[in-house]
């Protein structure tokens, strides 16, 4: 990884922890020993926004997590959150939300329930910040691991996707655009977001492949869908699982370290194969400690 992007992502994990302080540009220069031009640049190639629109886009999908989970006071929630007063935090909120804070938690999400709004929240809480990051490129390869592979049941799975075709070295890119939108699309309308973002990928081949970027949803959406957002179900069934750990340039072994062990096992592939990204760059900087979950229906 260049050290530039490495120091981008530690400032980000420190950011990500501290967004009840002062977050400014200045603030954040001063943190990385940049001019604010220059921090300012590098943070939004990173990205894909400024340091405030960044800010105020993770404060505010917090926020939204903690007003659909519990009864605290709407001012205290904007002031824990960075904002420096109701007015404000209502101001801002309504602009990206389409509702005011009070009329978010009256709504509440779709699908009711302690346990969905806590998942809800945790979510939220922890994806929110690099939403746009997975299957970013850090051009540090090492030798692939040995897999711990196995063969799971897993059940249906509801989810929201925006489906694209693209090359593969266009998947980071696909992602940093599509992921952000799905994910403030169910924030908007109040969904229950119940796991963290996944790529699926329903056709592949040599030149191109076809891209599903979404996430996870307690149960389908009874409206229509709108902004070149679909509903999916991927189907309950049987499927080999693992845990790539690392920078995601590794992946591709990882993929071939599944298909060698399937050949071996007597198994082929009968559905598409989906990647979820249960670490996320910005709150762990270090390209070693990511994880990203591997699922192949057999």
């Amino acid at each position: 990884m260049s050290s530039p992007t490495r120091e981008l992502l530690q400032l980000l994990a420190v950011v990500n922890s501290r967004l009840s302080e002062d977050v400014s540009l200045p603030a954040l220069a001063r943190w990385a020993n940049r001019s604010r031009f220059d921090l300012h640049r590098r943070f939004r190639r990173l990205t894909g926004q400024t340091p405030k629109a960044y800010t105020t886009r993770v404060r505010l999908a917090r926020a939204a997590g903690e007003l659909v989970t519990g009864d605290r006071r709407v001012s205290v929630i904007a002031f824990d959150h960075g904002f420096g007063s109701h007015e404000v935090f209502t101001r801002t909120f309504t602009r990206h939300l389409g509702r005011s804070p009070q009329s978010y938690r009256a709504r509440g999400l779709t699908v009711p329930g302690r346990n969905i709004a806590a998942v809800h929240a945790s979510t939220v809480t922890s994806a929110a910040p690099c939403v746009s990051l997975y299957r970013i490129s850090i051009t540090e390869r090492k030798t692939a691991v040995p897999l711990d592979i196995s063969v799971r049941d897993l059940p249906t799975v509801h989810a929201l996707v925006i489906r694209r075709r693209v090359t593969r070295d266009e998947i980071a890119t696909a992602l940093a655009e599509c992921l952000p939108a799905v994910f403030d699309y169910a924030q908007r309308q109040g969904l229950a977001i119940a796991g963290p973002p996944f790529a699926r990928y329903p056709e592949v081949g040599m030149g191109s492949l076809v891209m599903e970027s979404g996430i996870t949803v307690a149960e389908p959406p009874s409206a229509v869908l709108a902004d070149g957002i679909e509903a999916i179900v991927i189907p309950a069934g049987r499927a080999v699982v693992t845990i790539h750990r690392g920078p995601y340039d590794g992946l591709p072994e990882s993929y071939q370290q599944i298909e060698k062990w399937m050949r071996d096992q007597g198994l082929s592939a009968a559905g598409a194969p989906r990647e979820t990204y249960l670490t996320d760059p910005g709150d762990h900087p270090d390209p070693a400690t990511w994880e990203t979950e591997i699922v192949q229906p057999v």
